[in-house]
């Protein structure tokens, strides 16, 4: 797997930011500035060229665009410092409904491999509180571990849309073809089924050293998943898909399957939802994501790069130290933002961090 660090960035009509060109470090960089002034576009920039679409929700080319644009159109350029110390460059063009992109000045079809970890101030709300953003959160980080994971899991999505649209229509006329889609559903139900829990299983041990050594607090942490289907045989859920066939015509969908399968972070045995302070579930969530950082590395002997957006809140100022310690102390490389005075000024402390400042989307260095 291909171990891209950022060095250089400039992009034009994205959002907000001047076409500047922006210097990485390959370890910390701090994007420093006041609220609203361009520093979150960044991260998204850098999110957008390494996966062709954003972080953001329900966001396409109209949402990018730059209000001042001559052009209908977005130039990303980069370049790239591989594990081996080469640098590449890598750019691309967006234009409504199309988007050309080229490594080395040769097209670049597929996505080129940058990886990418978002940290998010807000997800740790939507972590703990929706059932389906769990599920995406693990569906995307499994992904990334684990291709032929994404793969299956889009081919059991396609068969479960084929499903639901017979069942809303006059099912009885049908039964045979779902029949036929179940036997589909039910093998790429059980590999999603053994896959999640191994990921839970890789990942879990590391959660709880990940908590201490970020926070220097001595909590059990674990992070179970939800399904009635665990140690089904292919068989097993077949039948189970079959049996609930007559409860699913008169609801017109498919009511359970592995889609509906949950995950429950658990805080000293506890369910972090319940019984943890927001303090706590954003400190047990930041554990977690940055154990999936470790599996990442040890599966891959890379690390992704980390863009943080502002995860001071919540936090009192000796979580904040702690914080910025482990990221001091780490080999990936990290891009992040605040608006807050008081971590700012943590964040200045770490030796050897570059300082990256924003104003109204136009970059300034110290």
């Amino acid at each position: 797997m291909a171990n891209y660090k950022i060095a250089k960035l400039q992009v034009t009509n994205f959002r907000n930011l001047q076409p500047d060109i922006i210097e990485f470090s390959p370890k910390i960089n701090c994007i420093l500035g006041e609220n609203g002034n361009g520093k979150t576009n960044i991260l998204e920039a850098i999110y957008v060229l390494a996966n062709r679409k954003s972080f953001r929700k329900n966001t396409s080319f109209p949402q990018f665009l730059g209000i001042d644009g001559e052009k209908p159109e977005i130039i990303f350029s980069s370049v790239l410092n591989t594990e081996d110390n080469e640098l590449v460059s890598y750019s691309g063009k967006l234009e409504n409904g199309a988007a050309n992109w080229y490594l080395n000045g040769q097209p670049a079809k597929r996505k080129i491999g940058i990886n990418t970890v978002f940290i998010n101030p807000f997800d740790s709300y939507g972590f703990h509180n929706t059932s389906s953003f769990r599920r995406n959160w693990i569906d995307t980080h499994l992904s990334m571990l684990d291709p032929e994971y994404k793969k299956t899991l889009s081919r059991y999505n396609s068969g479960l849309r084929f499903r639901n649209t017979l069942l809303s229509k006059k099912p009885n006329k049908y039964l045979e073809q779902i029949k036929v889609i179940d036997i589909e559903l039910s093998k790429n139900a059980k590999s999603i089924t053994d896959k999640r829990l191994l990921f839970l299983q890789e990942v879990s041990p590391l959660i709880g050293d990940t908590f201490q050594k970020i926070f220097s607090e001595q909590h059990e942490l674990d992070i179970t998943l939800d399904t009635r289907v665990a140690g089904y045989s292919q068989q097993q859920i077949f039948d189970m898909l079959q049996q609930r066939l007559e409860k699913d015509v008169i609801v017109g969908h498919t009511t359970y399957c592995v889609h509906k399968d949950d995950y429950v972070l658990l805080f000293d045995g506890l369910n972090s939802f319940e019984f943890c302070s927001l303090g706590q579930q954003k400190m047990s969530y930041l554990s977690l994501l940055f154990a999936y950082i470790e599996l990442f590395r040890y599966k891959f002997r890379a690390y992704p790069i980390v863009l943080i957006d502002d995860v001071s809140g919540e936090l009192d100022k000796f979580r904040w130290m702690k914080l910025v310690s482990h990221l001091e102390q780490s080999q990936f490389q990290v891009l992040i933002t605040t608006a807050n005075e008081k971590f700012k000024e943590e964040l200045e402390k770490i030796e050897g961090a570059k300082q990256i400042f924003v104003k109204s989307g136009s970059i300034f260095e110290q």
